[in-house]
């Protein structure tokens, strides 16, 4: 790996940044994160969720807050107490036996709920992955040709905050040049061949438009030609902005609004394919991957907290306003194949994605299967979010 270069060959970069962001006229004003103290009584369908599924969900994140100074701050915001508090709950946690009723009560002596808002807006969209399946091969020929590239060694990541407070939770990403951070090659370079003959192939795979939606997802299961089936995860990316192309879509008239769903782009991607090259390529970001090792049923892919997803209970957030480790109410609905049906549950946050903005925003964690693939496709949801923090940090909102 590269090693980081100091502090004063990176303060030009912060400088530019820094006045780029002064200049820089807001259309819309930024999120805020704002925090209303409700009751439990307050959070639709508390009393008829079955919790136990998340505490195996809630101890994964324990284990990896018990690691970390308990004097320092849960999150980059006061708001949230400091991780002693987070930490003595969850050794109570530990503790408890596998009863929804134990569970939910556990929560509602340690816990109180706060209703999440930006800037008092509680109304927040909802969405769905999923862990998709693909074909693949150690070695390509005319079949498996689409490679999955693992992180380049030269490429860096650069966390602004630590040159600027003001710009904590914001990164960029990109590769040296004579002593200077320029950007990385987009998705169009890539796919040209710019990262060709580095040895950088993990596998490859015998579709583009579904190793698409596997950059988007951030992981997926491999079935190799071997038998095996191996899982691969999220190891960085070319530093580029994320572009929906379902906005390409609608702004073109290609798909209504209102018709707008991971297989509504896909079918469209696989209808036209002498365009879907062209359209694909206009989402410059790109994803490098690393692999997990050989699939274990019993456990998720990890997620950005480290730590491996669970099903229906794993949330990704916003880690700008919420922290990773947190238990969370959502209420919204789910798009099942019989309808729309109340999606009333407690999760926790494990996780982030690029598309994944805001306080009020939240990214559902299916599984793998159909049924998951056809959620996460079809899910985009308007609802509500709710944290729930350590009596003891009782923060003043």
């Amino acid at each position: 790996m590269v090693p980081p270069p100091s502090l004063l060959r990176w303060l030009p970069l912060t400088l530019l940044l820094l006045l780029a962001a002064c200049q820089r006229t807001p259309e819309t004003e930024a999120p805020e994160l704002r925090l209303e103290p409700v009751s439990y009584a307050e959070l639709p369908g508390w009393e008829e969720d079955d919790p136990r599924p998340v505490l195996p969900a809630f101890l994964r994140s324990c284990a990896v807050l018990a690691k970390r100074d308990p004097e320092r701050g849960f999150g980059r915001d006061p708001l949230f107490g400091n991780l002693g508090d987070w930490q003595a709950a969850c050794r109570e946690a530990a503790t408890l036996p596998p009863d929804g009723d134990a569970v939910r009560r556990f929560f509602e002596a340690r816990f109180t709920p706060y209703r999440v808002t930006d800037r008092g807006e509680a109304e927040g969209l909802f969405t769905g992955y999923y862990e998709p399946l693909l074909r693949g091969s150690t070695s390509p020929d005319d079949r498996f040709r689409y490679p999955l590239y693992r992180r380049p060694p030269d490429l860096v990541t650069v966390e602004l905050g630590r040159f600027a407070p003001e710009l904590d939770g914001k990164r960029i990403a990109g590769r040296l040049e004579n002593g200077r951070l320029v950007p990385f090659p987009d998705r169009a370079a890539i796919e040209a061949g710019a990262l060709a003959g580095r040895g950088l192939e993990l596998v490859w795979v015998d579709d583009p438009i579904a190793l698409f939606f596997l950059h988007i997802q951030g992981s997926g299961q491999i079935q190799l030609t071997d038998g095996r089936r191996i899982r691969v995860g999220y190891d960085g990316w070319n530093g580029r902005e994320y572009y929906a192309i379902g906005r390409a879509l609608i702004e073109r008239g290609e798909i209504p609004k209102e018709e707008m769903s991971l297989f509504a782009i896909r079918d469209w991607l696989e209808a036209n394919p002498d365009e879907a090259r062209e359209l694909m390529n206009a989402n410059p970001s790109y994803v490098f991957f690393r692999e997990l090792g050989d699939l274990a049923d019993a456990a998720g892919p990890l997620g950005s907290m480290g730590v491996p997803l669970t099903p229906g209970r794993s949330l990704a957030v916003d880690r700008r306003f919420l922290p990773l480790g947190s238990p969370l109410w959502l209420d919204t609905t789910a798009p099942t194949p019989e309808g729309e049906v109340p999606l009333r549950r407690l999760m926790v946050a494990q996780d982030t994605g690029g598309a994944i903005k805001g306080p009020v925003r939240g990214d559902v964690f299916w599984g793998a299967g159909e049924l998951a693939e056809y959620l996460a496709g079809h899910m985009k949801q308007r609802g509500r979010l709710y944290i729930l923090l350590p009596k003891a940090t009782a923060p003043g909102v």
